[in-house]
């Protein structure tokens, strides 16, 4: 289990992995700091303790140590007990969970590749630069049956905290690498046997229950930015241009509703 140590000094330089999480040029979670994943509420936690990412140290209240309870077991890494009021003078506000997880990133990072291997829906996102649209995205995509999500040009980091936070940890376990070069790494896909489908509300673009009903084997939803959408050079690059259809007055919807109707119409049935 991990060992538990009483702190009642904010100033104690055992949590600086924590400190200043709102201060944005000193934030500890990102890539070009100290770039460390951050999990917030045992929800998370959990995820973060079950998943690839190698945990370094824990901080929050005695209540919510106890509700992670067995969780904790094999883990170890100091967890680092305090009061709310000490916690919150360390990472610079009041946090309502009680409880965060700090964890280097996975060296090197995952390969394009490897998510697309045994892959039969992916999620291809450009464009995606609000954290939490991106969290969002990565949540449905979990709960839907997408297999991994690749990264175009103008995405957000995933592991950002509000990311991580949004998604309820399913960054963690949601396989996902960025493309080298864009749009023209798309023909990686097409080379495994991907249809790639980019959603845009264009008039010259087929349904998506039509894309459905043809039903191909592998699929990869391109999905971009609320507002501008995918630009004019990922369309192209796609095999088919594919609309949600809405009635008129009405030609859009949050970016991350969009991905889940259109990953719930094209997933193969789940069990």
């Amino acid at each position: 289990m991990a060992e538990l140590i009483t702190i009642d000094d904010s100033g104690d330089p055992r949590l600086d992995d924590f400190r200043d999480l709102s201060t944005a040029d000193r934030r500890p979670d990102r890539p070009g700091g100290r770039g460390f994943v951050i999990a917030e509420g045992t929800v998370v936690v959990e995820r973060l303790l079950k998943s690839r990412y190698p945990v370094r140290s824990l901080l929050g209240v005695e209540r919510r140590f106890r509700e992670l309870g067995d969780d904790l077991d094999g883990v170890d890494v100091p967890g680092y007990v305090t009061s709310a009021e000490t916690m919150a003078e360390v990472v610079g506000f009041h946090l309502n969970r009680g409880i965060l997880a700090v964890a280097d990133r996975p060296v090197p990072p995952t390969a394009v590749e490897d998510v697309i291997d045994g892959a039969r829906v992916l999620a291809v996102l450009e464009g995606i630069g609000d954290h939490e649209n991106l969290g969002s995205l990565f949540r449905n995509a979990a709960a839907l049956g997408v297999d991994g999500i690749l990264l175009g040009a103008g995405c957000s980091d995933p592991l950002y905290r509000r990311s991580v936070r949004v998604s309820m940890g399913h960054v963690l376990r949601v396989p996902f690498a960025t493309f080298g070069s864009w749009p023209g790494d798309l023909e990686l896909l097409r080379q495994r046997g991907f249809r790639i489908a980019a959603l845009t509300p264009r008039a010259d673009s087929v349904s998506l229950r039509q894309l459905r009903d043809q039903t191909p084997e592998k699929i990869a939803l391109m999905l971009g930015a609320e507002g501008a959408g995918l630009t004019d050079e990922a369309i192209a690059a796609a095999d088919v241009a594919v609309r949600i259809p809405m009635p008129e007055g009405v030609d859009s919807l949050n970016v991350a509703t969009a991905g889940a109707i259109a990953f719930y119409e094209t997933r193969p049935p789940l069990s």
